[in-house]
């Protein structure tokens, strides 16, 4: 069996999961025990497959007919597909189950059989669209995702803010999906073919239009500013380990869909990459600065995914540029150190989300300023977490760490360039990279802080309790993961040459000059791995050496500079943390304040209340939605009700139609 075989295999069992949850009783723990047991067993199959592909080599593609005469779906894994692949599989099987415990179908959760069913779905539609060889199998499976994507989104849609966010979601999906039907249909138009191939001319009208649609089209799905509306409210409307699906490796698929059509070109004109280079710059920047004002936890993970698809892109534009400019060590830079970044982010922000989700699951709420003091009442789960922050801040001895300095040595071979646009570019984007870091950590020292430090901010602090072993678990392994990448990167190189190596192929002799580079000599991975191994072993050692000296202390109030009614809600508030951060992007962010009145002599409650909303979202979108509602709403007379006056309007039109003559003709 090769691995083509196996990877449909796993995908059909994957697709297949959700039957026994839909098919046995309503409250029956068997029937999501079995679907979460078949879609582990789907995805371990893929993974094998994976494994397969990068021992052996690839396999000879797949084909059948499709219903599109002269065309064939056609299965073909290569480099790029299977390094996507990896995470895709490994997230969606720990996700099924955490989902065990966090969303239980024997205690009557709402909805329970629907995610079960859709999350498999889910999973083989996002497994099929990577493997694919063409693109009308691409789209089938983009479809397929879109789709469950918005019902597990509209898991609680008894909520009106649920709903809401499942018709945004899929409003966007769909402008995403056009935009993928057009780089296909422009495909066709220049190759005669909907298969992958090397176009015949990069600077045709059709090449640009191709890539036009794939960075600001296909980038709705990944997120990019300023097409990324859709995400953060879905991201906190879906139940938590579908929001780690989501977030951590389903908009990767939008990733995937850039660098899948970037490698159709043979030739990158310098300006693409700039651009490239200058949007993930922004989403980046811009990604982390809404993060830093958000009171609900799950809202600050998601904007902090469009940060990390911005430094994604990053090394995409890096190594865009590294093709417009003959520079294969850039090339190999940017390009591994986004694929890394792939990686890195599916791991520690599936891991973030799994841990939010613990908390949510034994609060109830999703606000940070009524949770507090919770690491004493949750410690596998506030360890975790620290885990994932440490990791998304880009610090080492984690993942995190490793792809950021790939694409930060890229940008300092760049910033030496002769070229003053190629080092100008380079000047902005390291130092955006350096600050994206900086507000990251500032964010994720804000919410760990209010999450798991200092006293609990509300009475439903002191019901908390851990979460069980399906939960804890899957966070667990994700963060061995993200300290394995962090002390042992060097393991993962040979396969990011591979990946890098496919997507260059379409430049004869740049990949020529690619394959004579290796990551492991280009990159300092092994002194990498040595100082984050000494590192690691000494906060381990550290760690251990604190825990026994630790000794049960009496417990004190803290000086209250002679305030008679201390409160824990005198501790920092998240508004009040990031105060200063979020004036500092005022511009951006656009915050509502609402400022107490004082009008009276003697002291009374007070209200002080602080709100960053989407910006792109409150004052670009919903105006324009507004506008076509009123715009359409003119033509609602049009519609009588009445089906001879409907035929009466076809009959206008085709006469119309045989009367028009194009010009010329």
């Amino acid at each position: 069996m090769d691995c083509h075989t196996l990877i449909l295999t796993g995908a059909a069992l994957s697709a297949l999961s959700g039957w026994p949850a839909v098919a046995l009783p309503a409250r029956s723990s068997t029937g999501q025990s079995l679907a979460a047991l078949m879609n582990v067993a789907g995805c371990g199959l893929g993974l094998a497959a994976v494994w397969m592909f990068f021992v052996d080599g690839p396999a000879a593609p797949l084909s059948c007919p499709s219903p599109v005469p002269g065309s064939d779906f056609i299965v073909a894994m290569d480099g790029l597909s299977a390094f996507f692949l990896a995470p895709v599989l490994l997230v969606c099987g720990l996700a099924s189950i955490y989902g065990l415990q966090y969303w239980p179908q024997r205690e009557g959760a709402a909805n329970a059989r629907r995610v079960s069913f859709f999350l498999g779905l889910m999973t083989a539609a996002m497994v099929v669209l990577v493997v694919a060889g063409d693109g009308l199998l691409f789209l089938f499976g983009w479809e397929t995702m879109a789709v469950s994507a918005m019902f597990l989104v509209a898991t609680e849609d008894q909520l009106a803010e649920t709903r809401r966010a499942a018709w945004l979601y899929i409003a966007a999906s769909h402008l995403a999906t056009l935009s993928a039907f057009g780089v296909f249909a422009l495909l066709y138009s220049q190759t005669g073919s909907f298969t992958y191939s090397t176009l015949p001319d990069s600077t045709s009208a059709a090449a640009v239009g191709m890539a036009a649609l794939a960075l600001f089209g296909i980038g709705t799905k990944a997120g990019l500013m300023p097409v990324h509306v859709w995400l953060p409210g879905a991201h906190a409307a879906a139940p938590s380990h579908v929001s780690a699906i989501m977030s951590g490796v389903m908009i990767k698929m939008g990733v995937y869909g850039i660098f899948r059509v970037a490698s159709f070109f043979p030739e990158i004109p310098l300006s693409w990459g700039l651009l490239t280079l200058a949007v993930g710059t922004i989403s980046a920047v811009l990604g982390v600065a809404f993060a830093i004002g958000q009171h609900d936890i799950k809202r600050l993970l998601a904007y902090h995914s469009i940060e990390n698809i911005g430094i994604i892109v990053m090394g995409l534009g890096l190594a865009l540029v590294g093709r417009a400019t003959g520079h294969a060590e850039w090339v190999l830079l940017g390009i591994c150190g986004g694929l890394l970044h792939v990686w890195n982010h599916a791991l520690f922000k599936s891991l973030l989300f799994f841990g939010a989700g613990s908390v949510i699951h034994s609060m109830g709420t999703r606000d940070l300023d009524v949770m507090g003091g919770l690491g004493r009442r949750m410690p596998t789960t506030a360890t975790c977490f620290l885990i994932g922050a440490v990791a998304i801040c880009g610090l080492p001895p984690l993942n995190g760490f490793v792809s950021e300095l790939l694409i930060y040595l890229g940008l300092f071979g760049a910033i030496q360039a002769d070229k003053s646009s190629m080092a100008s570019a380079a000047a902005f984007a390291a130092p955006g990279l350096a600050l994206v870091g900086a507000l990251a950590a500032a964010c994720f020292v804000k919410v760990y802080g209010i999450v798991f430090l200092g006293a609990g901010r509300s009475e439903r602090t002191a019901r908390v309790h851990e979460s069980g072993p399906a939960m804890t678990g899957p966070m667990i392994l994700l963060a061995g993961c993200c300290a394995l990448i962090g002390v042992a990167p060097v393991l993962f190189a040979p396969a990011l040459d591979q990946a890098a190596s496919t997507w260059v192929a379409a430049d004869a002799g740049l990949n020529a000059r690619v394959a004579e580079l290796s990551l492991s000599t280009l990159a300092p991975l092994v002194p990498v791995s040595i100082v984050a191994g000494i590192l690691f072993a000494l906060l381990a050692v550290g760690t251990i050496v604190l825990l026994r000296r630790v000794r049960t202390s009496p417990k004190s109030l803290t000086w209250d500079c002679g305030y008679a009614a201390p409160s824990a809600r005198m501790q920092y508030s998240s508004s009040s943390f990031a105060q200063w951060l979020v004036g500092l992007f005022g511009w951006a962010l656009r915050p509502r304040i609402h400022l107490p009145k004082i009008d009276t002599l003697f002291p009374a409650d007070v209200d002080f209340e602080s709100h960053v909303d989407d910006t792109v979202l409150q004052r670009a979108v919903n105006p324009a939605t507004r506008f076509f509602m009123w715009l359409f709403g003119l033509s609602r007379h049009l519609q009588q009700g009445s089906l001879q006056v409907y035929l009466l309007y076809i009959l206008l039109i085709v006469v119309g139609l045989l009367l028009w003559k194009p010009a010329g003709s």
